[in-house]
Order: structure tokens, then C-alpha cells, then sequence
């Protein structure tokens, strides 16, 4: 199994008031899924994406990855969770705007202890921008990018140190309905193509209906 949640539960205190983001959330996700995550607005989507992430810390239960449990405690082992077996794919994008599009790309590898030189990153920055058609615009700041240009370098982004997993948190939220596509039929490339696991979180009823698994989850409970 790639990805397995036990009893996954958070929740936070607004005051007295205990609210309950995820409530005993159980998921497993075998090699190759590319699994969808639908549901109304704060009905846990984007918690449970950033627990199996490690961006964020459960109040009780587990996750594995790759059949390791992650001691959420060890924050050196999440650091490297986060460098080197997830990637981020996110609706606001997230690119950092003084870097241009192969900056951009290559910014992770920097954090990634491989090795690699400044020439051997930014050459695989731009094959990585090539495989998203993006060889032309490499060059260019992300105020100079169209919305579907922006994810089209977070997902070359999010790919930069080969994860296992690429999470998207909203990918095409921020998008025209025909781009959009565009960015889920990318997304659904990579899962088919080169066996990416995939999780990722949508409002877009149609555009879940196009992955193979969906999953529903309200109140923090899978449905």
C-alpha cells in the first residue's frame, strides 16, 4: 500500500468549542491509484490531504507511507517525507514570484540532498517543464504566466524530486472549465503513463467522475 490511514482524527478548539476536522478516518491506497476527494467546504478534504502530507499533525491515529508509520513527532523525518516522497500540487499554485518558471521547478531540488549540481538541477527543471509544454515560457515570471501556465509549473514543480505521491489540493479551482481539463487530463498522464499515485481533492463533481476511485467524505467521515 502507498498511503494507509487508522482512525485518522483532528480537531481543533475555537474557545470551549471542540471542531471536528476528521473523525476516524480509515483509507488505504494500493500502488499506481489516482484517487479523487470530493466533498462540501470544510468537510475535511484539505485535512486529510495535508495529514497524509505531513504539512499537518493528527490529534490520534496513524499514517503510513510506503508501509512506514510517520512519527508525526520527528520533525526531521517529516522534512524529508515532504522533500522527497510527496508532492504538492495547489489551487492558489504557490510558485514564488521573484523565480522565474525553471526556478521554480527547480527550487526543491536545492532542499534535496542528491547531489546534484546547479547545471544538473536546471536541466532537469526544463525537461520537466518540456513535459508539461512548457520549453518556450522557462524564462518568463509567474505574473507573466496565464492560470493554466502557473499549474502547469506546480505540477512540473511538485515532480521535481520524484515522489511517490503527488497530492493536489483544488488543482483546477482557480481555473477555466477548458483549462481546467486540460490540468486533470495532465494529472490523469502521469498516474497512466508513469504510475504516479495521485490523491487529489476537488469540488469539481465532473472532473472527479473522470478518476478511477472516488471518495466522499462529509463531517469529517467517509461516506
Amino acid at each position: 500500500m502507498t498511503v494507509v490511514t487508522r482512525d485518522l482524527t483532528k480537531y481543533y478548539w475555537m474557545g470551549k468549542e471542540q471542531v471536528v476536522a476528521l473523525d476516524g478516518v480509515d483509507l488505504a491506497m494500493e500502488a499506481g491509484e489516482f484517487i479523487s476527494v470530493v466533498g462540501p467546504s470544510g468537510s475535511g478534504k484539505s485535512t486529510l490531504l495535508h495529514i497524509i502530507g505531513c504539512l499537518d499533525v493528527p490529534t490520534k491515529g496513524d499514517v503510513y507511507l510506503n508501509g512506514m508509520r510517520v512519527d508525526f513527532s520527528h520533525k526531521k523525518l517529516l522534512v524529508s517525507l515532504r522533500r522527497t516522497f510527496v508532492g504538492f500540487v495547489f489551487q492558489a499554485f504557490n510558485l514564488i514570484p521573484t523565480l522565474n518558471a525553471v526556478e521554480n521547478v527547480e527550487y526543491p531540488m536545492y532542499f534535496n540532498k542528491g547531489g546534484k549540481s546547479k547545471r544538473e538541477r536546471e536541466e532537469k527543471a526544463r525537461r520537466l517543464l518540456d513535459l508539461v509544454g512548457l520549453e518556450k515560457r522557462a524564462r518568463h515570471l509567474p505574473s507573466e504566466l496565464s492560470g493554466g501556465e502557473l499549474q502547469r509549473v506546480g505540477i512540473a514543480r511538485a515532480r521535481a524530486n520524484d515522489p511517490k505521491l503527488i497530492l493536489a489540493d483544488e488543482p483546477t479551482g482557480n481555473l477555466d472549465s477548458r483549462t481546467g481539463k486540460s490540468i486533470l487530463d495532465l494529472l490523469k498522464r502521469l498516474n497512466d503513463e508513469e504510475g504516479k499515485n495521485i490523491i487529489m481533492v476537488t469540488h469539481d463533481l465532473e472532473a472527479a467522475e473522470r478518476i478511477s476511485r472516488v471518495i466522499r467524505i462529509r463531517d469529517g467521515r467517509l461516506q
